[in-house]
């Protein structure tokens, strides 16, 4: 899985992460253009989600739904909010509160 992860605090996972009928929503800060794709780190209250894919186009919303979904285990991710933002909310389908608490709380796996 590419990028690296740091732990997230469970007091800013209760900030960052809501329950949603088809999955659960995330709080993110997307960095585009950068030197790699990674996620972690917290930017006012959000995961901090960095991506080589520029913000043109919605290149970089596409990569960082794609990068959130592939680290909670969604099946699929999508921009619900922020689109021409760097504070987003990604809806990842398939994938509970509990297990996206679990898996943004356990680090580099």
């Amino acid at each position: 899985m590419p990028g690296a992860w740091c732990l997230v605090p469970g007091a800013y996972l209760l900030s960052m992460l809501s329950a949603h009928p088809d999955g659960v929503v995330v709080e993110v800060w997307v960095v585009p253009g950068s030197s790699r794709d990674a996620i972690g780190g917290i930017h006012d209250g959000a995961l901090r989600v960095r991506t080589t894919a520029p913000a043109e186009g919605g290149g970089a919303n596409r990569a960082a739904a794609r990068l959130v979904a592939a680290r909670l285990g969604g099946r699929r991710a999508q921009v619900i909010t922020g689109h021409a933002s760097r504070r987003k909310r990604i809806l990842v389908s398939g994938v509970g509160l509990a297990a996206a608490g679990a898996a943004l709380a356990g680090g580099n796996t």
